[in-house]
C-alpha cells in the first residue's frame, strides 16, 4: 500500500493515475469512479448527453452532474476544474453556443491531449483545453460566468488556494456549480493513508462543514451543499466490498461570486494618486 505525505507526492500520485487513465482509454479501476456510460446515467446524465460527445470524452470519472445545478445560458464563459476528456466542456459549449467559450483546466498533458483531440473530432470551436492546475488556473482574472467542476476538487491537497483561485477568475456575480465527494464520517486509517483511496476520489474528501467554511473564506456567499445520500450505490462500486459508501457520498456545491452591487465601497475615489489606472497596469479586453 502506498502511503500519502505532503502536497507534491499527492500531486504526483494523481497525475500519474490519471495520465494512466487517459492513455488507456478511459476507466479508473476498483479505486475509482464508475463504468463510463451506466454511472453517468445514473449520476443524472441523458442518453442524449452521451450521444452528443465523441467516443472516449466521458471516461466515467464523475460522481454527479455539474450541468444540472450551472443554469448555463447562451453567450456565458465557462471554466472546468479538472476537465479529463472534455465530457462536460462538450456539454457546455452546446448550452452557451458559439457566442460563449468553454475553458477545461487539467494538470495531466495526456487528458489535455486527449480532450484537444476528441474537440476535434467533434469540430467544436467554442472549447479550449489548457494544462495546469487548479491551484493556479491558467486563465485571467474576472472571465468567467460560471466554474465547474466534476469529482476533481477532492483531489486537490490545497482546497483553499482553488477556491480563491476560482473567486479570482469568476466575474462580479458569477457562479460556482460542483459535483463532488464529501466526508460523511471519518475514514480508517488505514484507508485515509492509502494513496489509491486518495487518487480514487475518497480520502481526499472534506465535510460539508468544512466545505461551507473554505468558500466563505474565500469570499464566495450564496454557499449550498447538498449531499446525495443516492449517490452511495454508485460510489459502492467503486471500491467494491471496501464499504467507502459509509464515509463518502457525492454532493452539489453551489455559491457565487458577489455582484459589484454587493461589494463595499472603496476606499479611494477613483483616480486618485497612486491608483492603477493605466492601460499596461489594469488590462484589457485580452484573452481570457
Amino acid at each position: 500500500m502506498k502511503t500519502t505525505t505532503n502536497d507534491e507526492s499527492v500531486r504526483a500520485a494523481v497525475r500519474e493515475q490519471y495520465g494512466a487513465i487517459a492513455r488507456q482509454g478511459g476507466g479508473c479501476g476498483p479505486s475509482c469512479c464508475g463504468p463510463g456510460p451506466a454511472a453517468s446515467l445514473a449520476l443524472g446524465y441523458t442518453e442524449e448527453d452521451l450521444a452528443s460527445v465523441p467516443d472516449g470524452a466521458n471516461m466515467g470519472l464523475g460522481c454527479g452532474n455539474p450541468q444540472a445545478i450551472a443554469s448555463l445560458r447562451e453567450g456565458e464563459v465557462v471554466i472546468d476544474l479538472g476537465s479529463g476528456g472534455g465530457f462536460d466542456c462538450f456539454l457546455a459549449s452546446r448550452q452557451v453556443g458559439p457566442s460563449g467559450a468553454v475553458i477545461g483546466v487539467d494538470m495531466t498533458a495526456d487528458m489535455v491531449a486527449k480532450a484537444r483531440a476528441n474537440a476535434l473530432r467533434l469540430g467544436t470551436s467554442n472549447v479550449d483545453f489548457r494544462l495546469g492546475e487548479i491551484e493556479h488556473l491558467p486563465v485571467r482574472d474576472g472571465v468567467a460566468d460560471v466554474i465547474l467542476s466534476n469529482c476533481v476538487v477532492n483531489l486537490s491537497p490545497d482546497k483553499a488556494a482553488v477556491f480563491a483561485e476560482a473567486f479570482r477568475a469568476l466575474k462580479p456575480g458569477g457562479r460556482l456549480a460542483i459535483s463532488d465527494v464529501v466526508a460523511v464520517a471519518p475514514l480508517p486509517d488505514d484507508l485515509a493513508a492509502d494513496v489509491q483511496v486518495l487518487t480514487g476520489c475518497v480520502s481526499g474528501a472534506v465535510s460539508v462543514s468544512q466545505l461551507v467554511t473554505l468558500l466563505a473564506d474565500a469570499g464566495f456567499e450564496r454557499v449550498d451543499v447538498s449531499v446525495k445520500e443516492e449517490s452511495r450505490a454508485v460510489i459502492r462500486e467503486w471500491m467494491p466490498g471496501s464499504g467507502i459508501e459509509r464515509y463518502v457520498a457525492s454532493a452539489t456545491i453551489r455559491a457565487q461570486r458577489p455582484s459589484l452591487a454587493d461589494a463595499p465601497e472603496p476606499t479611494a475615489s477613483k483616480g486618485a494618486a497612486g491608483a492603477c489606472c493605466a492601460p499596461s497596469c489594469c488590462g484589457g479586453e485580452g484573452s481570457a
